[in-house]
């Protein structure tokens, strides 16, 4: 590719080895969440966010279980401070949930935040500074002391403004551009501004390391991030913050090794809004630790809820493949996929384990809202006999006897490929319904009387109308009912076959117990299947019978 010559790795590593992450197998806890979404998802939007949207999107964090949420940069418009103080003059704001709002190291924006978050009963204001050697070169053109005395400067303000403000307010500072900072310059900025807090066990400080923009591989975040909470004075009383961008694509896997390295919160959104590539998505990150049984004290079970939410509000798109939470992330069109999902769905009702472990699904889609049929097994010309099925069994009850799944799949594939589209539920029920199931034409049977014989066999009166013949009585001996009345058909019409399977069960829906049945019969080389369904399980199996029968004679 041309040009790659005008590129060069911008990141610094840290002057000492951090590598004590590497050695940490999972995240064994909940980090502090942050959201970010109304502040820095809003700010991203093309159309930001109503008043009364953002009402509605702050009430639903709050509902999944966000105790610290950013709501936005008070100082930066007249909509952001109203939103804020819209919260405090209403008491909206539940008294375990923090309010967070951003300033620059400004005493005119610090003064405007503080007057935003007047009355709050908690709040961190969030002061910030560009850090990185691009923005000193670049855009402020000032030296390492003075880009220092910035942040030393508005963690003083703070400071003066804190002593006459009311409710519990606590600070957080972030060098942003930290990725672009040289670890031992970030060290000392955030260091400076710790001497001038004063963090004690009561009123800890937040220290956020942004991925303001990401410049390298997530290991080498993860030993920057280390090399901070390893050097950072007055640990005991730091939380360590991460807010990872999403640039080249890694923002989780930054957060995910930032938090192995020692970090204790994460600033993010819901899905991953924010500049350009967005912010981590906090639903995934989440979402990774449930997957492997640590519980993340966010509540995502309705995440059909949050998505419709976010999408109406936002204006912004849930892709499909999105994790957890796109349409199509638990379906299968492939059939060796849904044959192995069929199966591990079987094998949990017949074993009832402890643990999550069907093939292709990380976790219970139930667990997010989601179900089985229309979400997991989705149908179209590349699914197989055992999704096809297991569709129908889910949805309907039918549970089709292997063959016969076989041979509807094909029947169902050549449909969906003939019409190039994605078959729904119903219409595959449909298809069963007009071509297998109860089918009375051509021929159809009124009435059916058996009578036991002294050898054992079954004699069958069979009352059947038959075209060109009309309506007359048919009798013939075979071993078993089933046998007896085919064998009285034979006699009925010109079709030599012979009876190969037959399989029945039964099917409660909407309180009405009643029998389906299945035969396959042979006939000219090929194996043809019908289904019957009746409260008699003596009619059901005749109406499997005649719809075999049917199908071979409509064809």
């Amino acid at each position: 590719m041309k040009n790659v010559e005008k590129y060069q790795r911008g990141y610094f590593m840290p002057p000492v080895e951090s590598l004590k992450w590497t050695r940490k197998e999972y995240i064994d806890h909940a980090p502090m969440w942050c959201s970010v979404d109304l502040r820095d998802g809003n700010q991203a939007l093309i159309i930001p966010m109503s008043l009364d949207e953002k009402l509605e999107f702050f009430n639903h964090l709050v509902k999944i279980g966000f105790k610290e949420i950013e709501i936005g940069f008070p100082a930066a418009s007249e909509t952001e401070y109203e939103f804020c103080r819209t919260l405090i003059e209403k008491n909206m704001i539940p008294d375990d949930v923090t309010i967070q709002v951003l300033t620059q190291s400004r005493e005119h924006i610090i003064k405007k935040t503080f007057e935003a978050i007047d009355g709050a009963k908690h709040a961190v204001v969030h002061l910030y500074n560009s850090t990185s050697v691009a923005q000193r070169e670049q855009v402020f053109r000032k030296s390492k002391e003075e880009i220092v005395k910035i942040a030393a400067d508005g963690a003083r303000l703070c400071n003066e403004y804190r002593e006459k403000a009311k409710g519990n307010i606590i600070f957080e500072y972030s060098p942003e551009s930290f990725t672009g900072t040289e670890p031992e310059f970030a060290l000392e900025i955030c260091n400076a501004v710790l001497d001038i807090w004063q963090p004690s066990a009561d009123k800890k400080v937040i220290i956020n390391l942004p991925v303001t923009v990401e410049m390298s591989l997530p290991h080498i975040y993860a030993s920057q991030v280390e090399y901070m909470c390893d050097n950072l004075k007055y640990r005991e009383n730091v939380i360590v913050s991460l807010h990872p961008h999403n640039d080249r694509g890694c923002a989780v896997a930054d957060s995910e090794l930032g938090l192995l390295a020692g970090a204790d919160r994460i600033e993010g959104t819901c899905f991953g809004n924010g500049e350009r590539t967005g912010n981590v998505d906090i639903v995934t990150l989440a979402m990774n630790m449930f997957s492997h049984g640590v519980d993340p004290k966010l509540d995502f079970s309705d995440m059909p809820a949050l998505v419709e939410l976010y999408e109406r509000v936002t204006r912004m798109k849930v892709y499909e493949r999105s994790p957890y939470a796109g349409r199509l992330v638990f379906a299968a069109f492939s059939g060796s996929h849904q044959d192995a999902i069929a199966k591990g769905m079987k094998w949990r009702d017949e074993k009832d384990p402890d643990h999550w472990t069907v093939p292709y699904l990380p976790i219970d889609p139930k667990d997010v809202g989601r179900e089985y049929d229309g979400d997991v097994i989705r149908i179209n010309s590349q699914s197989g006999k055992g999704g096809i099925g297991y569709l129908l069994e889910q949805k309907y009850g039918y549970n089709l006897p292997k063959k016969m799944r076989e041979n509807f799949g094909y029947a169902i594939k050549n449909v969906s490929d003939h019409k190039h589209k994605e078959l729904m539920p119903e219409e595959i029920y449909e298809i069963f319904k007009n071509n297998y199931l109860n089918v009375s034409s051509p021929v159809s049977v009124s009435e059916s009387h058996f009578v036991q014989e002294t050898d054992g066999t079954i004699t069958a009166s069979v009352t059947a109308a038959i075209p060109g013949k009309g309506t007359a009585v048919y009798s013939a001996s075979g071993n078993g009912r089933l046998d007896a009345v085919a064998n009285a058909l034979k006699n009925a019409i010109p079709l030599d076959f012979t009876i190969e399977s037959y399989e029945e069960h039964a099917i409660d829906r909407h309180s009405s117990a009643e029998a389906v049945s299945y035969v396959g019969i042979s006939a000219n080389g090929k194996t043809v299947w019908g289904a019957g369904r009746n409260t008699d399980i003596i009619v059901s199996s005749i109406n499997a019978l005649l719809s075999a029968i049917n199908h071979i004679l409509k064809d």
